[in-house]
């Protein structure tokens, strides 16, 4: 026989009158006399207040049942913050299940606790009721996610676990095998080619929710370990896969909100770098980039004889801003990497700057009119490459304007038509995603023509998919063909016996019958931070680690015993750092 009848946050007027058993810890308590207390009860779905009238010693944290009359709060007692706060319960029976030793924080969430403490407590932690809302909004997240997939058609296949070590990007986590001394498997950074390999055996829709490990470094969206919706589908092109992952977001995001995203817009790479100086774009406000090189092609001043000029506008910026954050703001832009950051507050008058007195008239009253600057507003503009003022003036964007996590809705994003390469070293392209991408088909002949920083030029077709400028995740359509995935290789620097030793199988795989296919995974960690308005992903996840790599709960990473070592073939040396 269950020991409750009823979950603490489902009472109700409609239960008074009615003999009830609920069952929690001890929220709070309040002492009116010896005989008489109001103790609140909490569980997973919220708090009632229990009138205690019996001498029975309760603390904070106690696990306590409790059998009594549910009753209408006397006029002026009624609490409106709780779902129960119309009753309470009265002629109480209240059984101690298990006393508890005071807690190593306070348990409302108005209070701010150390992060290692409360991840060294987590189990405590937990009982919280932001972390109650979290991770039971990232349960809904995954169950929308699984009925969107399926509901497509999809099939949940697992991959595995230990694999063999492949570049992708971040370093793996390594596990030596016993069985193969001096051997080791790698776990997985995704599950990227065994996806891959469900196409080639005609598996038409894969889908997982994965565990994905990679050995980096951590930040307020990444750990070591994370899960992701990952999918793959033969036969498709980028917006088939759009269609199918936008449903899955939409599904999830109407699950925890209760508001369904309309339909997503796109932009390319190379805009949302001219607009935003980012590829993953916040677009919940304004101060987008603008080019205004052509006003200083006849420029007298040394500062604007650049390659390009770009400038943001900061409404009512001039008043806001004093000296010292403008000092602080050019300092970190010239971190950031340019060589300077001019700045003008607008007046009625026109721009107010030091840089004024360089300007011709015409370039004045050209900055103000193109960025459509008014009295009041801040003016910042960059002189650089424009690589460089796309970056710069992006990151100083987002320091002056980026709302917080929580506000302004959620405004998501494709980023289409990444740079198939992002860089080239001692003469090799490094590819911009995964080496598994296919080219943008217009750019398919680059790839036998280009030399030096052409290489920068050729698109892919590969796409990310952003949310209030954080990236959710990327995807793209694969290369299906033997000779262009083994030309991709060979371009990289990677030749045909180190393809084979490393992609042997999936090269092998494509000489069957490889269809054509593309996917795409996104982070259920990140997503779900957004959407209950988290910065952190650590606040979503169960038991993390601190952005140290730790776990204060287990004490990992930690020794392991030399029996094990020994075991395995293997010794501790110093790291040479």
């Amino acid at each position: 026989m269950s020991i409750r009848t009823h979950y603490c946050g489902e009472l109700s007027a409609e239960h008074v009158g009615q003999t009830v058993t609920v069952a929690g810890w001890v929220d709070t308590r309040r002492v009116h006399s010896e005989h008489l207390a109001f103790v609140d009860v909490r569980d997973h779905t919220g708090v009632v207040q229990v009138v205690v009238d019996q001498k029975v010693d309760v603390r904070s944290e106690y696990v306590v049942a409790v059998t009594g009359l549910v009753r209408a709060r006397p006029d002026g007692m009624i609490n409106a913050e709780l779902a129960s706060g119309e009753i309470e319960i009265a002629d109480t029976n209240v059984q101690i299940l298990n006393e508890a030793e005071p807690p190593p924080f306070p348990m409302h969430d108005r209070n701010e606790v150390d992060e290692n403490i409360r991840l060294r407590h987590r189990y405590v932690d937990l009982r919280r009721s932001k972390m109650q809302r979290n991770l039971r909004a990232r349960a809904k997240v995954n169950s929308a996610i699984r009925g969107a997939m399926e509901r497509q058609g999809f099939c949940e296949i697992e991959t595995p676990m230990l694999i063999a070590s492949t570049p992708e990007g971040a370093r793996d986590f390594v596990v030596p095998s016993r069985l193969n001394p001096g051997d080791f498997y790698a776990l997985p950074q995704s599950p990227q080619l065994f996806k891959q390999l469900t196409m080639v055996g005609g598996m038409d829709r894969y889908y997982q929710i994965a565990r994905c490990l990679r050995d980096e470094d951590l930040r307020a969206d990444r750990q070591f370990e994370f899960m992701q919706l990952d999918a793959e589908a033969s036969f498709v092109d980028q917006e088939d896969v759009f269609e199918f992952i936008s449903e899955a977001v939409a599904d999830a995001t109407e699950a925890v909100t209760g508001e369904r995203p309309t339909d997503i817009p796109t932009m390319t790479w190379h805009e949302a770098q001219e607009r935003f100086g980012s590829d993953k774009p916040d677009t919940r406000f304004g101060m987008e980039l603008n080019d205004i090189t052509d006003l200083f092609a006849e420029t007298e001043s040394n500062v604007f004889k650049t390659p390009v000029v770009k400038g943001i506008r900061m409404p009512g910026g001039a008043d806001s801003l004093g000296r010292n954050a403008i000092d602080d703001l050019t300092d970190k832009a010239k971190r950031w990497g340019a060589k300077g950051l001019a700045w003008f507050r607008v007046r009625d008058e026109g721009l107010e700057g030091a840089l004024t007195k360089f300007m011709s008239e015409a370039e004045i009253s050209g900055v103000q009119e193109r960025l459509e600057a008014e009295s009041g507003d801040m003016v910042f503009l960059i002189a650089d490459d424009r690589r460089v003022a796309n970056k710069v003036l992006g990151l100083l964007r987002l320091e002056l304007g980026k709302p917080p996590v929580n506000e302004g809705g959620f405004n998501f994003l494709w980023i289409t038509d990444f740079p198939l390469f992002e860089a080239v070293v001692d003469g090799n392209p490094i590819p911009a995603h995964h080496p598994f991408t296919m080219p943008h088909a217009d750019d398919i002949e680059m790839l036998t023509t280009a030399t030096g920083d052409e290489w920068l030029d050729i698109r892919s077709q590969a796409y990310d998919l952003t949310l209030n400028g954080w990236e959710l995740g990327s995807g793209s359509i694969r290369i299906f063909q033997r000779d262009v995935q083994a030309q991709i290789f060979e371009l990289l620097g990677i030749g045909p016996d180190e393809q084979q030793a490393k992609f042997g199988f999936l090269l092998d795989a494509f000489r069957f019958g490889a269809p054509p296919h593309g996917g795409f995974a996104f982070g259920i960690d990140r997503l779900t931070a957004l959407l209950v308005g988290e910065e952190n992903i650590r606040e979503v996840i169960a038991f993390p680690k601190t952005q140290s790599g730790s776990d204060p709960l287990t004490n990992a990473p930690s020794p392991i015993d030399p029996s094990q070592l020994d075991e395995l073939g293997l010794r501790v040396v110093p790291r040479a750092d």
